[in-house]
């Protein structure tokens, strides 16, 4: 039998992250066509609304039916409007580990959601789901990434070389691939201690987030 993670939803003071309906469609191919998603992922490009359908209705669904982790889209509370996604990915149900991505839109950024949404769902992993180890990885270059990993805690365990293709626009305005190196970060669960107590008291959010 597979092992699976629940379809719920996760709020904090200012956010809700929830299972992807096909009504996102459209905001999210927008997101995923932003600058700097096309530079540090591997998404196609550009990325159009049956890509975004696709990944909604059928792949998404998937990650979570067949083991491998669990997609949220995130959503700012008071306005509804999506903000970004978290993902959790490669999950090894024996060692309890998986993988965590996050994007953020760019009209959200610089408020605090990519940490804010990053932390609840480490803790709801950790908390709730028994999981011992979460693992980003991070392109040497993504200084916004590493930024949020630190926020919510995470220990740098190294760096693995040329391991990823980003892309950069070259003199011509092209897209083309570029190899770079990849930073390894993990967090463990007694590395949240007091991370969103530090987190609030600098005006992030609330203490303690719920789910259901």
């Amino acid at each position: 039998m597979t092992s699976t993670f629940p379809n719920i939803s996760i709020s904090t003071e200012r956010l809700v992250l929830r299972p992807f309906e096909e009504t996102d469609a459209e905001a999210f191919a927008e997101m995923m066509n932003d600058e700097l998603v096309t530079a540090w992922t591997s998404v196609p490009q550009p990325y159009t609304e049956a890509d975004a359908h696709a990944w909604i209705t059928r792949r998404a669904p998937a990650e979570r039916a067949e083991g491998r982790g669990i997609v949220f889209a995130v959503d700012e509370f008071l306005t509804q409007r999506l903000v970004g996604t978290v993902r959790l990915s490669h999950t090894d149900w024996r060692v309890r580990s998986a993988e965590m991505s996050y994007i953020v839109a760019p009209w959200a950024r610089g408020e605090g959601y990519a940490s804010e949404a990053a932390l609840a769902t480490a803790q709801w992993f950790f908390r709730d789901q028994d999981f011992e180890r979460l693992e980003l990885r991070t392109a040497a270059d993504n200084t916004a990434s590493q930024q949020v990993a630190q926020k919510i805690g995470c220990i740098s365990e190294g760096v693995l070389r040329g391991a990823w293709i980003a892309r950069a626009r070259d003199d011509r305005g092209e897209w083309r691939d570029v190899r770079t190196d990849l930073i390894v970060w993990s967090l463990l669960p007694e590395d949240l201690d007091g991370v969103a107590e530090q987190l609030a008291d600098t005006g992030g959010f609330t203490r303690f987030p719920d789910w259901n």
